[in-house]
């Protein structure tokens, strides 16, 4: 029964949002007594815990789409990733060849302290043998994650010294960083590339724009595509860069929770100057909300397609057991009063499919197919600009999703892991020579060419069980070469390497960088 309880404790959680009623008394003791019974007399025996847990997953998914319940190992990975570090030796690794390969260490972290390098591999762990054994990721995150201040035994294999060399790594708290590229573009325009608003994105991203203001920056590319939001707070910190003090931000509101204004300060670093934002389909929650204010304080253009519509607010509670469930107490609103939020009320699975169907209806080939509902307009707040409802942020220049190169080889290539395992490889046996060849980024990315590398590539796509197809190849080649020189760019360099080379061929990003090259483009809008 032990674990029945979680669910009868749950009710309680629920109804104690709102002043408890008779109802709601009669509504929990209702669920208690059907758990009681199924506990008592159902005629095969539960695995209770996994029956709790699927009780608990179906009522909230009842509710809406974005209430939810996350376990307890669950929870201390998502807390990872929004909280901005862990506890471990500060290495960025992928198996290959069923050994552990070190990608890169973090700057000033553990690993690099004592002198781990990118090419090593780690073939044991505190005396046990970790290669060739069939290791799993998870196993490596095991035996390398620990608190702050232990030690572990590490013995590398590096293929410059004759030895197998050995470590003591004293692990320490780790940052886990939410912006993934920043670099200028040109002489005036800079670019900023975020994943998530994590707790410490505000000071990565000011960061990142303090230093490109140093070397010039007059107009900001900031890219939000593929972010599926995080923080409230952070979103309204990184949205008040852009705005000036007293202008809303946004504003949620609940049946049983009061309307709350967010508005911006006076601390914004760059609230003049020309800014562009990416968006696109999988952009959701805090993107919107920096999208939207944006758009409707006439401060920037949005490029790309429409964002999610992520636009409910979840309140946590913490379980009995460390597991967590995140009730939908409010919903985000734009200042105009859009609501971000995408309509629902056709059910889960079909809520699910959404980016499926807006494919299936053309919706990402052409803005026409997009059906906006005509109680929905709303004016922008300067320029009296006619902005659209109904669920997420309809950019100001729409750019369709490239089919062109978008082949079925191209996707298996993708989905089997092959782009970064071949570079990997081609990293390790080529480091040397690279980097006596390439001095510096700029050198790479204005001679490199990945064409003498792409009969190999087939060859090992097809040992990793992708068939090579001539016609579909030929459609993606030019896609395959970029991919090959961006992925060799990051495991030389970083990110912000492989960034520059993949934006030279994503239509979003220069569709945004048009915008601010062509003067009429910015002026049309705002």
């Amino acid at each position: 029964m032990r674990n029945f309880l979680k669910v009868i404790i749950l009710p309680v959680l629920l109804f104690t949002v709102a002043p408890v009623g008779a109802q709601f008394d009669v509504n929990g003791l209702k669920l208690m007594e059907v758990m009681d019974k199924v506990s008592r007399y159902y005629v095969d025996t539960l695995d209770e815990e996994q029956f709790v847990e699927k009780t608990i997953v179906q009522m909230l998914h009842e509710l809406d789409p974005h209430s939810s319940y996350i376990s307890a190992e669950e929870l201390k990975e998502i807390s990872e990733q929004l909280t901005g570090e862990f506890e471990g030796i500060g290495v960025s690794f992928n198996i290959l060849e069923d050994t552990i390969f070190i990608v890169g260490t973090i700057q000033g972290g553990p690993s690099e302290r004592v002198g781990i390098m990118a090419g090593d591999r780690i073939i044991e762990v505190n005396g046990e043998n970790v290669a060739g054994t069939g290791i799993t990721t998870a196993g490596v995150q095991k035996r390398l994650k620990g608190k702050k201040g232990t030690e572990v035994e590490v013995t590398v294999y590096r293929k410059s010294v004759d030895k197998e060399l050995d470590f003591t790594i004293i692990r320490d708290k780790i940052p886990v960083y939410s912006l993934d590229a920043s670099y200028m573009v040109d002489d005036e325009i800079g670019y900023i590339k975020l994943s998530r608003f994590s707790q410490t994105t505000a000071e990565e991203f000011e960061e990142a724009l303090k230093e490109l203001q140093k070397k010039g920056m007059e107009s900001l590319i900031l890219d939000l595509s593929g972010n599926g939001g995080g923080y409230l707070r952070i979103a309204i910190e990184l949205a008040d860069h852009f705005l000036g003090a007293g202008r809303q931000i946004v504003y949620t509101e609940g049946d049983k929770v009061p309307r709350r204004d967010y508005k911006a300060t006076s601390k914004g670093l760059f609230e003049k100057g020309k800014l562009v934002i990416m968006i696109d389909e999988t952009s959701a929650s805090a993107s919107e909300i920096v999208s939207g204010a944006v758009q409707e304080w006439d401060r920037g253009v949005l490029v790309g397609r429409r964002s999610f519509g992520k636009g409910l607010v979840q309140q946590p509670f913490r379980l009995n057991d460390g597991s967590e469930m995140r009730l939908t107490i409010a919903r985000y609103y734009t200042p105009t009063g859009r609501l971000i939020q995408k309509p629902y009320d056709e059910g889960f699975d079909n809520y699910a499919m959404d980016l499926i169907n807006r494919y299936n209806t053309g919706e990402l080939n052409t803005s026409d197919s997009i059906l906006f509902p005509e109680d929905e307009k709303f004016k922008t707040l300067e320029k009296g600009r006619t902005v659209y409802g109904g669920g997420g942020i309809m950019p100001d220049y729409f750019v369709p999703i490239d089919t062109t190169t978008n082949t079925e080889y191209l996707r298996r290539l993708f989905s089997n892991g092959v782009f970064n395992r071949f570079v990997l490889g081609y990293i390790d046996e080529e480091r040397s020579a690279l980097e006596r060849k390439y001095r510096n980024f700029e050198s790479f990315r204005s001679k490199f060419d990945a064409t003498e590398m792409l009969d190999v590539l087939i060859s090992f796509a097809e040992q990793e069980g992708v068939s090579y197809n001539e016609e579909e190849f030929q459609r993606s080649r030019d896609q395959i070469e970029m991919l090959i020189k961006a992925y060799v760019a990051r495991d030389l360099w970083d990110t912000s390497d492989f960034y520059q080379v993949f934006n030279e061929s994503d239509p979003i990003f220069m569709k945004a960088r048009e915008v601010l090259e062509e003067p009429h483009f910015y002026s049309d809008k705002l």
